[in-house]
């Protein structure tokens, strides 16, 4: 058997059955119509944003990157819990101000902004983050056509990266903003073109679980943000320090402890240089606030042996929760958490077990030769860790099966 990433400690079972957000799972499928389900627990996306508020210095916002769940129900009930939205096209854009979120709170990253985009954040009052010199001549025409001043940041591409990242944003040739040695000549250049120049937005990775690795990465941002702003010579409204906080999702993987990531950025904040005295500092988060509060729900469909392994075959697949497969940029196939939701608790059968979807292609797999208890056709299998990059970013098309359910709790 191979094993298996920790179930979050938000769940419990009782008689058997798993609840989420303290119903079981059976009676969510029934409200929800069928499986494929995504089940969101809004109690645990509160928690976090408790927890996270609680370790980090009290001025510091908070903003929601929007990539990770836009999923609109969930989308206004985070308008009202945080401080701001971080969006990556005019769609998430267009879906943040539809939540309730003002556009002045909302910041518009991307390497590849259409002009309709540019038009729209423009005219909408959000911030765009500049990707590079061109879009910043874009931005700025199209501003000037429309008659507004445009609100921009300049993105930056960080001379570092950060360490131990699941994807790293930094640190070399990226298409992502402006090369460190170039961003104060852009920032002049909005600033003399007239623009509303907001700041930096330093993003240096992700899916992060080390503590020190984080605060060093933070402090390094700041630093990078000192020389910068006195380079240009003028103190920027906001710093945005992305975000990199990870979750557990393989087998080893151990829970962020935020605190000590919170006191090192107090630290450095206090001791900012009078440049950045009057800025405003955010941290842009996504999966860490909502990941581990979904759970994919997924019905078997057929039991199966084939050389004498057991296959498990369910009605979702990849098209909608594509991370737990492997394919999404994972380099080593490692299994997500996965139970049998109406038989939780049980204890694991001796023969291990592949749960694969209903897709006709080998590398629809969502969990390789697991330890379950018994399965049977008709029971449910929940896979955890399935509130961030599920079914927005899985190729829902594909096969054309119909898209997963998706329902809110709390």
């Amino acid at each position: 058997m191979k094993p298996m990433g920790p179930i979050p400690p938000f769940f419990s079972g009782e008689e058997g059955m798993l609840l989420i957000g303290g119903c079981g799972a059976a009676s969510l499928i029934d409200e929800a119509g069928d499986t494929p389900l995504f089940v969101y627990d809004m109690g645990v996306v509160e928690q976090q944003i408790r927890a996270l508020r609680d370790a980090m210095p009290a001025k510091l916002s908070i903003h929601y990157a929007v990539k990770a769940n836009p999923y609109a129900p969930l989308l206004a009930r985070m308008a009202g819990l945080v401080d701001g939205f971080d969006v990556a096209s005019g769609g998430e854009l267009a879906r943040a101000l539809e939540a309730g979120m003002d556009a002045a709170h909302v910041s518009f990253a991307g390497p590849g902004k259409r002009d309709d985009e540019l038009a729209l954040a423009i005219d909408s009052g959000a911030t765009i983050n500049l990707e590079s010199e061109g879009e910043a001549r874009r931005a700025i025409a199209i501003a000037e056509k429309r008659g507004r001043r445009p609100k921009l940041a300049v993105r930056v591409n960080p001379d570092f990266d950060l360490k131990g990242s699941g994807m790293r944003m930094g640190g070399g040739a990226k298409p992502f903003g402006v090369d460190a040695e170039r961003a104060a000549d852009l920032a002049r250049w909005v600033i003399d073109a007239g623009a509303d120049w907001r700041g930096w937005h330093i993003f240096a990775g992700s899916q992060a679980l080390d503590a020190n690795a984080l605060a060093e990465t933070q402090a390094a941002t700041i630093g990078l943000a000192t020389r910068l702003s006195e380079a240009v010579g003028a103190a920027p409204p906001l710093v945005n320090l992305g975000g990199g906080f990870g979750i557990p999702y393989f087998p080893g993987d151990q829970r962020l402890d935020i605190r000590p990531i919170g006191d090192a950025l107090g630290r450095v904040l206090d001791e900012r240089v009078d440049i950045l005295r009057g800025s405003e500092f955010a941290i842009e988060l996504g999966r860490w606030l909502v990941g581990e509060a979904g759970v994919y729900l997924t019905r078997v469909i057929d039991v199966k042996k084939s050389q004498g392994e057991i296959f498990v075959v369910v009605d979702g697949g990849l098209h909608h929760q594509l991370a737990a497969s492997g394919n999404f940029g994972t380099v080593v196939k490692r299994n997500y958490p996965i139970a049998v939701a109406n038989r939780y608790g049980a204890p694991a059968a001796q023969e291990a077990v592949t749960v694969v979807g209903c897709l006709c292609t080998p590398i629809d797999r969502l969990g390789d030769k697991v330890g379950l208890p018994p399965v049977n056709e008709g029971d449910v299998i929940a896979i955890f860790v399935a509130g961030a990059y599920g079914a927005s970013a899985s190729p829902a098309a594909f096969l054309g099966h119909p898209p997963a359910h998706e329902l809110l709790l709390g």
